[in-house]
């Protein structure tokens, strides 16, 4: 299923949840009141939505065990969302979070099957989507689910452990659990989400074409640690615009021009930020990002800091959210309230007239994804046309040579980087 043609509809703003107190382990012993306190305060700033990320270790156990409380427990905080005003997004195969995998023991060491292709792995996912599609669907706030939290990392060159796939395979699996997500709630829109090794990396399974076509909508993970800040700053065009621009380049992979796309992971991390940048960051990012096409909405991560009572995160987690370990709405929260009654009217996006042509191979596979990522030839080219003044868009070669689509999408002028050298991306979704 597609969703389309955006039109006049508010654009949506909202927070990944992080509970305050214990953060997600507070799944294994859920406090409802505290879970009201911590959304009666993200209602106060004017958010419409949180993302939820129960653990697939508390769900699942056991993959023939499916444990009907924390079923019980995923609704009941869906429900409390409702209390407030919240619509409420959940993550179902949630295996990774904040530098942290969430594997239950059936997969790995002694009974190591890969997630994204052992038939029994496949089953047990399909089995947990579709219990808890039942459990949600009649809910009047549940938006839908996300098959979990950039788990393509589990499939990444760069993993410790890591379960390959080829394209077909990543294709399948993400096809299987939304199919199963369909058929369970087949009211709400159900989507995937990946870092962005599967736009940068090369020989990566989990390509722009799955991020761009696959799933009800796209969604977007933007950080900027990824080099983009180590490169260009903290404050440059190239990290206030990086969620905008891999916006774009998914639009450049979708079949449907009309395809909404989900901002759905954007922070401001401590390690590329002060902590007096952060508010003007989050302006600038969601700003640009608002003038893109058919966007759908923003949802930062996250809504709480990580409890320095906590161990062993990456530094920079205990800092990202809007909020802090405390309760107190930090500067950065001030300003996303601030910013919100303007930006949730729809305004008319730019005419991009100037698209930069990306080389892709029979499969639509990226000739060099690593001349997309940070300091790539693709992503230069992007910086020096946005500093420029410009509104650059992206095309495939595939599309470049199609004239009914240039016209469709007012194209007037091509620009082909030169690729160079190879490009090897290493860089991954989190900061150890």
């Amino acid at each position: 299923m597609s969703m389309t043609a955006i039109g006049p509809a508010p654009l949506r703003f909202g927070a990944n949840y992080t509970p305050r107190t214990d953060w997600m382990h507070a799944w294994m012993s859920l406090d409802l009141d505290e879970v009201r306190r911590d959304f009666t305060t993200l209602a106060g700033l004017g958010l419409d939505h949180v993302r939820l990320f129960p653990l697939w270790t508390v769900l699942q156990p056991n993959r023939t065990l499916i444990r009907e409380q924390a079923v019980a427990d995923v609704r009941a905080v869906v429900d409390v969302a409702a209390s407030v005003g919240l619509d409420a997004t959940v993550d179902v195969i949630q295996g990774h979070l904040s530098s942290f995998d969430f594997l239950p023991s059936w997969l790995f060491t002694w009974h190591d099957k890969n997630m994204f292709t052992h038939p029994d792995a496949l089953s047990g996912q399909v089995a947990l989507v579709t219990r808890l599609g039942e459990a949600l669907a009649d809910a009047p706030n549940f938006l839908g689910f996300t098959t979990g939290n950039e788990t393509n990392q589990f499939s990444a060159k760069n993993h410790p452990s890591p379960w390959p796939v080829t394209a077909d395979e990543a294709a399948n699996w993400i096809t299987t659990l939304l199919d199963a997500a369909q058929a369970a709630a087949p009211a709400q829109q159900h989507v995937h989400s990946e870092y962005d090794a599967a736009w940068y990396m090369d020989g990566h399974g989990f390509t722009p074409a799955h991020a761009s076509r696959l799933g009800a909508m796209t969604t977007v993970h933007s950080w900027i640690f990824n080099g983009t800040a180590q490169r260009y700053g903290g404050r440059s065009v190239a990290s206030d615009r990086h969620a905008e621009y891999m916006i774009e380049l998914s639009r450049a992979f979708a079949n449907d021009p009309g395809r909404a796309v989900w901002l759905q992971e954007v922070g401001a991390p401590s390690n590329c930020l002060t902590p007096e940048e952060a508010p003007g960051f989050l302006e600038a990012t969601v700003r640009w990002a608002a003038r893109t096409e058919n966007l759908w909405g923003v949802t930062w991560w996250c809504s709480h800091d990580v409890s320095r009572q906590l161990a062993d995160f990456p530094e920079l987690e205990y800092s990202l959210g809007l909020i802090d370990a405390e309760g107190e709405v930090k500067p950065i929260g001030r300003r996303f309230a601030e910013i919100i009654p303007e930006l949730r009217a729809r305004q008319e996006p730019p005419a991009r007239t100037t698209a930069i042509v990306i080389e892709v191979d029979a499969d639509e596979i990226p000739v060099s994804r690593g001349a997309m990522s940070p300091g790539g030839a693709i992503f230069q080219a992007w910086v020096d046309l946005c500093t420029a003044g410009m509104d650059p868009a992206f095309v495939t070669s595939i599309d470049a040579e199609r004239p009914e689509v240039l016209t469709a999408r007012g194209i007037t002028e091509l620009v082909r980087p030169v690729l160079g050298e190879a490009r090897d991306y290493t860089s991954q979704n989190t900061v150890v």
